[in-house]
């Protein structure tokens, strides 16, 4: 195939993509146009708090016009709904859909607020925080997948996590005078038994070639029975080994200051700057390194990466191993790094919101990440719709993510780019 060839390949665009692509904008614009804008008088105001906690600088608050915000935010979204269904925006597609996306959620904050106020700095910090443990399920889920094994055991490994990191912070409280050591071993040790989850997943599915669902499944099911037993026998029995410290936020000095997004970014625990930088290091190790390159061929192609001289076994193992400390991390979060005790089924199913966020952020760390945002943003914005009497039940904002999660499995915005032997066992000839 000539270069010519390829590169115009590149530029075209499915025809039924291309149509429902454009519906979907004409949609989102007759929504913001036909319920949205009523009953939206043109004199009513919008309110954004941009200023959260005590800053140095502080920010009045931005007020907009709510219907005409409204009117141009319609208008933008059908005229790229239009231009998309004649002629298409081609390889822009994505980033437009992401930006009439971010038009309609901002169109719909403006018609919630209208006549009312909502600090956006506190909900996008809320949405920062949330998408914590969310991401980093995630992650858990990359570097497995990655090499080829399917890890639905998230979900237990971060219960597990939680569970003993509480316990241990707890005797490390009541034992250890300097608690900074406490809290750093509590979190040792949620690793750790993240860690051998994952040696146990990878014990089921790669020595035994078990089936790696049902690996996962009876994980899960060991780690909330084990955890709630446990929980039940002596946490709730004796409240002195249910009491750990947690990290405390940590502001950035000089970048916390820098207004707006100062506070948001550069005010908080030690588990968001963690996010951070395991993001840019996972980025970087897959991508950029010849390690990487193995554990991905693995997850690819084990029968070539085999007769290369990589040891498929040893790779994938050490990918749920690390996969799975990474789920314990994520555990951790919970007690350590919010509430400071442990609660049974405390994890609620971020494990499996997780693995719905590397799949719509397509097996890559930084769209894990953004798709954990947009998990974060939707839970954060629910409990956010009582305060403002808004009549919209908090379930429809809940369940928009994995909408969305479908909408980029059915292919709509681009074909996933799964591992090709993503769950495969593989068999040493």
């Amino acid at each position: 195939m000539s270069e010519q060839v390829f590169h115009r390949q590149l530029s075209t665009e499915p025809k039924t993509r291309r149509i429902v692509m454009g519906i979907l904008f004409l949609l989102l614009a007759m929504i913001v146009w036909l319920f949205f804008m009523n009953g939206v008088d043109g004199d009513i105001i919008s309110t954004f708090g941009l200023t959260r906690g005590n800053v140095a600088v502080e920010i009045p608050p931005w007020q907009v016009h709510s219907r005409q915000v409204l009117s141009i935010i319609a208008i933008m979204a059908a005229v790229a709904g239009g231009y998309q269904i004649a002629r298409g925006f081609k390889k822009w597609t994505n980033w437009v859909l992401a930006i009439v996306v971010a038009l309609f959620v901002f169109g719909f904050l403006v018609w919630a607020t209208a006549d009312k106020s909502l600090n956006l700095a506190g909900l996008l910090a809320t949405t920062l925080n949330k998408a914590v443990p969310i991401t980093l399920g995630a992650l858990s889920g990359v570097l497995c997948e990655r090499a080829g094994v399917v890890n639905i055991a998230i979900e237990g490994m971060m219960l597990s996590g939680a569970f003993v990191s509480a316990y241990v912070g707890s005797v490390a409280r009541i034992h250890i005078a300097n608690e900074a050591v406490g809290l750093w071993l509590a979190l040792a040790s949620a690793v750790f038994i993240g860690g051998l989850m994952g040696l146990l997943l990878g014990v089921l599915s790669i020595k035994y070639k078990a089936n790696q669902i049902i690996a996962g499944t009876v994980i899960n099911i060991l780690a909330t029975g084990l955890t709630s037993y446990l929980s039940a026998k002596f946490l709730q029995t004796y409240q002195e080994l249910n009491n750990p410290a947690i990290f405390k936020s940590t502001p950035i000095p000089g970048l916390v200051d820098i207004p707006v997004i100062g506070p948001i970014l550069f005010n908080n625990n030690m588990f968001v700057y963690a996010l951070i930088f395991f993001l840019i290091l996972i980025q970087v190790v897959l991508f950029k390194t010849k390690w990487g390159l193995r554990l991905r061929s693995v997850g690819e192609h084990p029968k070539a990466a085999d007769t290369l001289g990589i040891n498929v076994f040893r790779t994938r193992y050490t990918a749920v191993i690390l996969g799975g400390m990474m789920a314990g991390f994520g555990g951790a979060y919970f007690t350590l790094g919010s509430v400071g005790r442990f609660d049974e089924v405390m994890t609620a199913g971020r494990g499996f919101i997780g693995l719905a966020a590397m799949i719509f952020g397509n097996w890559t760390p930084f769209g894990s990440f953004g798709a954990g945002l947009l998990f974060g943003f939707a839970d954060s914005l629910a409990s956010r719709i009582a305060i403002l009497q808004i009549n919209i039940p908090s379930e429809f904002l809940l369940m928009a993510p994995y909408v969305a999660t479908m909408i980029v499995l059915a292919g709509v915005v681009g074909k996933g780019q799964m591992p090709a032997a993503d769950g495969e066992p593989y068999e040493k000839e």
